[in-house]
C-alpha cells in the first residue's frame, strides 16, 4: 500500500513538472502611453538669401562694418564658399552676412566680391556704430621739451645792394692845339732834318 502511495505521488510530481515545462505564458500586449497634449512638428525654414563668393577670387575679407576705412577687418571668406545674407547697406555696395565668431555673429562683404545663390530681397541696414579707440595717445608737454630740441628761429640774412658801377671814360685829348695831324708833324721835321743836313754837306765841300 505504502509502495503504491509513492508511486502515484512520483507520477504526480512527473506530470507537474511536464506540464510546468510545456507551459509559456502569453506575453501581455505592451502599450505606449499615449500623450495627450499637442505634440509640435519640426518643419524646416528657409535660410533666406545666401551669398557665395566668385571662384576667380582666392579669398576676400570681411569687415565688421560696411567700409574698408571705418572698421576694421574680421576674418575672409574662401573661394566659393557661402553665407547667409540680411541685408544690404544703403549705398548698395556692401551686404551683411552671418559670421559665427564675432561680436553679434554678424559681419559685411563687399558686394561686387560675393555672388546672390537664392533669388530674395535684402532690406536694407544702417552702418553700425564706428570702434571708438581704447585710449587717446597724449604727449607730456615737459617731456616732448626734454627730448625734443627747441630750434631757435634765426634772422634771414638781408640784402645790401652794391654801390653804383662806375665806368670810366678816357676823353680823347689833342697834342696839338692847331688840329695839325701829327704823321704831318713828323714829315715834315724829318724833311727839315734831312734839308740842314744835305747843306751842312754842301758847305763841307
Amino acid at each position: 500500500m505504502f509502495d503504491r502511495l509513492k508511486l502515484v505521488g512520483l507520477i504526480a510530481i512527473v506530470f507537474w513538472m511536464c506540464a510546468l515545462v510545456a507551459y509559456v505564458p502569453s506575453q501581455a500586449s505592451v502599450e505606449a502611453q499615449q500623450p495627450t497634449g499637442s505634440i509640435p512638428t519640426v518643419t524646416g525654414t528657409p535660410l533666406g538669401v545666401v551669398v557665395g563668393v566668385y571662384l576667380d577670387l582666392e579669398q576676400i575679407k570681411v569687415y565688421s562694418g560696411p567700409s574698408t576705412y571705418l572698421y576694421p577687418a574680421v576674418g575672409v571668406l574662401l573661394a566659393g564658399q557661402e553665407a547667409p545674407a540680411f541685408g544690404i547697406s544703403e549705398d548698395g555696395n556692401w551686404i551683411q552676412i552671418y559670421y559665427p565668431g564675432v561680436p553679434g555673429s554678424v559681419a559685411w562683404v563687399y558686394a561686387p566680391y560675393v555672388a546672390i545663390k537664392k533669388n530674395g530681397n535684402l532690406p536694407q541696414l544702417g552702418a553700425p556704430a564706428t570702434p571708438t579707440p581704447a585710449s587717446t595717445p597724449t604727449i607730456n608737454p615737459t617731456l616732448q621739451a626734454a627730448f625734443i630740441p627747441q630750434v631757435p628761429s634765426t634772422r634771414l640774412p638781408t640784402f645790401t645792394p652794391p654801390a653804383p658801377l662806375v665806368i670810366s671814360s678816357f676823353n680823347q685829348t689833342d697834342s696839338n692845339t692847331d688840329n695839325i695831324p701829327m704823321g704831318l708833324l713828323i714829315f715834315g721835321f724829318g724833311f727839315l732834318g734831312a734839308l740842314g743836313i744835305l747843306i751842312s754837306f754842301l758847305q763841307g765841300r
